[in-house]
C-alpha cells in the first residue's frame, strides 16, 4: 500500500510539465555485475566511487527485475518500467530451433516510453556508448552495442553502421582513442571498458549533451569466469573505477562539471554457483518434443528458456492448460533431491515482479544452482563453477549498487534499498522532464531541496 501511493505521487509530480530543472546534464553509468560491497569496502580499490559516496547519495542495495540479467535491467532503468510493461523480457530471445544468439537489440522493442523519448521532446539532446537496446533509439549521439552472431563476436563494422549520426564511430576514434580493432571492445579485455569511457568522454567534451548513458561490461564477464572475487573480478573493479574517472574528468575538460549529475549503478548483483540443472531433459524424457529431435519443431508443446540462473516456461499455445498442468506434475514427481534446487514460481508472483506476461510459469533454483537449456542425454544434473546471475531478486547476492553525486544530488544521504525502476526518476526530476514511470518513484532524499 505504501509503495502503491508512493507510486501515485511520483506519477503526479512525474507528468507536471512544471518541474524544476537542477541540473544541465545528466551521465548514468553501468558497471555490468556491480555490488554494494564494491563500494562500502574499501578492499575493493574503488577510489573515486568512494569519494562520489561522501560527496553524495549512495544505495545500501538496489533490487533488480527477473530475471536480473542485463538487457531487461537496463531496460527497466531508462524508462521506470518493470520487463511486464516495458517488453524486453531477457537478454536473448526464446528462439530455440533458429540459431541461437539473438539478443534485444533493437530499441523498437521497447513498449514504453523512455527517456531519450523525453529528451528529445523537451528539445535537448542525448548521448549513449554500447547501451543495450539502443539500436535505432532516439539518441542524438549513440554507438549502440550489437555484435554479429553466430560465429565470432565481431562489433566494429556492425557498430559503426548502426550509430547515429552517421560516421559517429569513426569520427571518435580518430578524436578519441585512435583506430580500434575488435579486442578494444572485447569484454573479456579491460581495454573494453577503457574505450567506451574514452568514447563517452569524446561525445560529452565534443557535443555536451543533456544525458549520456554507458555501459561498462568487463566485470560482469569476470565475475562470470572466477566467481564472487577473485584476482581478475578485483582487477576489473578497479579498471572500472578508472573509467568513470575518465568520465569524470571529461565533465572537467568540457566546462560542465558543476552542471552535472553523475549517476553509476549496476544491472544485477552475482552469485557463486556449482551445480547446474537441464529440465528440458525432463519435458524430453515425458514425451514432450525437444529441439534435439528431428522434425520436433512444428510437434513441440512447452520448453524452458534458460535466463541466467532461472528458466521460463514457453508454450505454443498460451492458452494450454493442458501442457502447464502436465509439467508441473512432471515437477511434482521429481526426486526430493532435485525438487530442493529450486521453486516454481506461479504466474501471479511473476505479475507481482512484472516478469514476462507470456509465460505460465518459471523455475528459480536456490544459491549455487542454475539452470541450463540442454535436453540432450540424461544428465539433467551437471558440474558448474565461476558465478552467474538471472536469480529471483529476492536473492541478496542480485542486488546491485547505485552512487549519485554532483548538480541537484543531496550530500550524504542514504538510500537503505530501491529499485532499478526508480532511477528513470531521478533523472527526470534532475533535468525537469516531464516523464510517466509506470512502475517508478521518486525516492526523497536523493534529489537535493532546492535550498540545497
Amino acid at each position: 500500500m505504501k509503495r502503491k501511493l508512493l507510486l501515485f505521487i511520483a506519477g503526479v509530480l512525474l507528468t507536471s510539465a512544471a518541474m524544476a530543472q537542477s541540473a544541465k546534464h545528466v551521465i548514468v553509468i553501468t558497471i555490468d555485475g556491480f555490488r554494494p560491497d564494491f563500494y562500502k569496502d574499501p578492499s575493493w580499490g574503488m577510489v573515486n566511487l568512494r569519494q562520489m559516496m561522501q560527496k553524495g547519495v549512495y544505495a545500501e542495495g538496489v533490487q533488480g527485475v527477473f530475471p536480473s540479467v542485463t538487457y531487461p535491467s537496463h531496460t527497466t532503468m531508462m524508462t521506470g518500467a518493470l520487463p511486464i510493461h516495458h517488453g524486453i523480457y531477457y537478454n536473448t530471445y526464446f528462439e530455440p530451433w533458429d540459431e541461437p544468439g539473438r539478443w534485444y537489440w533493437n530499441a523498437s522493442e521497447i513498449k514504453v516510453p523512455t527517456l531519450w523519448d523525453a529528451v528529445k521532446k523537451a528539445g535537448l539532446t542525448s548521448g549513449a556508448v554500447n547501451w543495450p537496446v539502443t539500436v535505432g533509439a532516439p539518441i542524438t549521439y549513440n554507438i549502440p552495442e550489437i555484435w554479429t552472431w553466430p560465429g565470432e563476436k565481431a562489433q566494429l563494422a556492425i557498430r559503426a553502421s548502426k550509430a547515429t549520426p552517421a560516421g559517429l564511430l569513426e569520427e571518435a576514434q580518430q578524436n578519441a582513442t585512435g583506430k580500434l580493432t575488435e579486442d578494444d571492445l572485447n569484454a573479456d579485455f579491460l581495454a573494453a571498458d577503457d574505450n567506451i569511457a574514452r568514447l563517452a568522454a569524446y561525445i560529452i567534451k565534443q557535443y555536451k549533451p543533456a544525458l549520456v548513458s554507458l555501459h561498462l561490461p568487463c566485470v560482469d564477464h569476470m565475475e562470470h569466469e572466477q566467481g564472487r572475487d577473485g584476482d581478475k573480478v578485483r582487477q576489473a573493479v578497479a579498471s572500472a573505477d578508472r573509467a568513470v574517472k575518465t568520465i569524470i574528468e571529461a565533465l572537467d575538460r568540457a566546462g560542465i562539471a558543476d552542471s552535472t549529475a553523475v549517476i553509476v549503478l549496476g544491472d544485477h548483483g552475482f552469485s557463486d554457483i556449482h551445480t547446474s540443472l537441464q529440465p528440458n531433459i525432463w519435458l524430453r524424457e515425458n514425451g514432450f518434443a525437444t529441439p534435439s529431435q528431428p522434425g520436433s519443431k512444428d510437434n513441440w508443446k512447452a520448453l524452458f528458456h534458460p535466463s541466467g540462473g532461472s528458466a521460463f516456461l514457453h508454450l505454443k499455445d498460451k492458452n494450454d492448460k493442458e501442457t502447464v498442468a502436465k509439467v508441473k506434475a512432471i515437477l511434482a514427481k521429481l526426486p526430493a533431491s532435485k525438487k530442493r534446487l529450486f521453486r516454481v514460481v506461479e504466474r501471479a508472483e511473476l505479475d507481482s515482479i512484472g516478469a514476462d506476461p507470456d509465460v505460465p510459469l518459471a523455475l528459480a533454483p536456490v544459491k549455487g544452482v542454475v539452470f541450463g537449456g540442454g535436453d540432450k542425454g540424461n544428465a539433467d544434473v551437471k558440474a558448474a563453477s565461476g558465478g552467474t546471475h538471472g536469480y529471483f531478486p529476492d536473492f541478496p547476492e542480485m542486488q546491485t549498487g547505485f552512487v549519485s553525486f554532483g548538480a541537484g544530488i543531496k550530500k550524504g544521504a542514504v538510500v537503505p534499498v530501491m529499485g532499478l525502476q526508480d532511477v528513470a526518476p531521478v533523472v527526470a526530476k534532475l533535468l525537469g522532464l516531464s516523464f510517466d514511470a509506470p512502475d517508478g518513484v521518486l525516492y526523497p532524499g536523493i534529489v537535493a531541496d532546492k535550498k540545497n
